[in-house]
């Protein structure tokens, strides 16, 4: 919930990528008060169309904050509308329940598409779930291409951090993938509360304190971690608890060592140790992350900059390229993604127009 991230690609969905300009646009700190509003009221829901509450005026704003950051893209790039064929838009998660076989993401596709004069391709969950798959994650397939593209020796590991981390395992086989953990969403939880901080900014309140190690081994004994992939998790799927009597530093510091370790508890269950780790995503930025993982992986760990690519802008990207797989009909996940039993195309088209 820290801001809207785009970027521009030329894609065929499958391999062909020519990357553009990206840039991201904050939410500002009212907007970040509704959207908590917004998640905590959808705890509740029991279908994919209710919007109870906050509900109704959070997904009006995650609409027109779409619109304006389109059009202010557009006009910075000095790229007219009328040359993008299509707009892949996620929305804003604000409950994701596979259990329940129950996801929801906020936004409108429809008025986004007739605001900015562009089509939009969305809610690129949902099929995956009806079919019995997990929804999610679903940047795997692009994962994949960025792999293939980059000539590195397979396998290799991405790991993308936000509010949950995902990881995806490349090698020559379908691609394998899950939510491996709770990100940031639990440190940025932590320092709301404590400091009224959306984040812990350059990792620096984590890095001055001290990781409680019964604490970690606590939140580390969740039984996530013991079941196989495909797999995958809500923002607040993991209770902050075994940190709330620790010193502020030293709570975001054993957050910091979980969100680490529970991503490395995975690699147990890949068919080969990876030859590099390739973190992206909001963590990516995060220098406490960063060595809490290089301190533990059994591999290199590499920023996606170090691959010429951008941290910040390969989640857009992804919602790019599987918009365009998604108009074309290919399928977004797999069975080794989402458990789902055969690839799975799914989403929706709103016509500009």
């Amino acid at each position: 919930m820290d801001a809207i991230d785009l970027a521009y690609l030329e894609t065929d969905g499958r391999q062909t990528l020519k990357f553009g300009p990206s840039a991201s646009y904050p939410f500002s700190d009212e907007d970040r008060v509704l959207l908590r509003k917004a998640v905590a009221a959808a705890k509740f829901l029991g279908r994919r169309d209710e919007r109870p509450g906050p509900l109704v005026e959070a997904e009006d704003l995650i609409t027109r904050r779409h619109v304006e950051a389109i059009r202010a893209f557009l006009d910075q790039h000095a790229i007219p509308a009328a040359s993008v064929d299509l707009v892949g838009f996620h929305g804003q998660t604000v409950l994701h329940r596979p259990d329940f076989g129950l996801t929801v993401q906020i936004g409108s596709g429809e008025l986004l598409a007739r605001q900015v004069g562009i089509d939009v391709a969305y809610d690129l969950r949902a099929a995956d779930m009806a079919a019995g798959g997990q929804g999610a994650p679903l940047v795997p397939v692009f994962h994949r291409a960025l792999a293939e593209a980059c000539g590195v020796t397979l396998p290799m590991l991405f790991v993308n951090i936000g509010g949950v981390a995902n990881l995806t395992y490349v090698s020559h086989d379908d691609p394998i993938a899950c939510d491996a953990g709770p990100g940031n969403a639990l440190i940025d939880d932590l320092m709301m509360s404590r400091s009224g901080q959306p984040l812990d900014q350059d990792g620096a309140c984590a890095l001055s304190g001290k990781v409680d190690e019964e604490a970690l081994a606590a939140l580390l004994a969740h039984a996530y971690f013991a079941v196989k992939p495909p797999k995958s998790l809500d923002r607040n799927a993991f209770s902050p608890a075994p940190v709330a009597a620790l010193a502020t530093a030293d709570a975001a510091a054993t957050l910091v060592a979980f969100t680490a370790g529970g991503i490395l508890a995975h690699l147990k269950f890949m068919p080969a140790p990876p030859r590099v780790i390739v973190v992206c995503g909001g963590g990516a930025r995060n220098p406490a992350v960063m060595q809490a993982l290089a301190q533990q992986a059994p591999c290199p760990v590499r920023r996606a900059e170090d691959f010429g690519w951008e941290s910040q802008a390969i989640e857009a990207q992804a919602f790019a390229f599987l918009g365009v797989r998604s108009v074309k009909g290919l399928p977004l996940t797999f069975p080794t993604t989402t458990g789902v039993a055969e690839p799975m195309s799914g989403g929706a088209l709103a016509w500009a127009g």
